[in-house]
């Protein structure tokens, strides 16, 4: 398993965000990405879409399921990871560095306050474990 990077922000539904510069590059967790078991097909928005904290950007389809992805912050769409239309699998083998999905214009950095560190995070998989 891919140890979850201390720069990352992570919400309750797996994805997380690093920003650099006031850009956030946005992927799903390891956690999600084992969950999911192989990933076959991911499904992005467009370049200048513009989403809010908590809206679906997508889908990401495995040979199990097919999940929707929900943006961490708000913000509007100005990189897409153009490597998974073809290299889908890059979501499995690297979530947090090759597989990243998109990047985004932050509306209000001040929204990472509301995502979870690495250490809740953490605390967050082992309560859900339990249950």
């Amino acid at each position: 398993m891919a140890q979850n990077p201390e720069d990352c922000h992570y919400t309750k539904e797996h994805e997380w965000i690093r920003v650099e510069d006031g850009t956030g590059v946005i992927g799903i967790t390891d956690h999600a990405q084992s969950s999911l078991g192989d990933v076959v097909y991911v499904e992005l928005p467009g370049l200048g879409d513009t989403f809010e904290p908590g809206e679906i950007f997508g889908n990401i389809e495995s040979v199990k399921a097919v999940s929707e992805l929900f943006m961490p912050a708000g913000g509007e769409v100005v990189e897409i990871n153009e490597d998974l239309t073809d290299s889908p699998e890059l979501v499995n083998t690297d979530p947090y560095n090759d597989g990243w999905l998109i990047k985004i214009r932050l509306s209000d950095e001040r929204e990472m306050e509301a995502l979870l560190s690495v250490t809740d995070y953490e605390e967050y998989l082992k309560e859900e474990k339990e249950k």
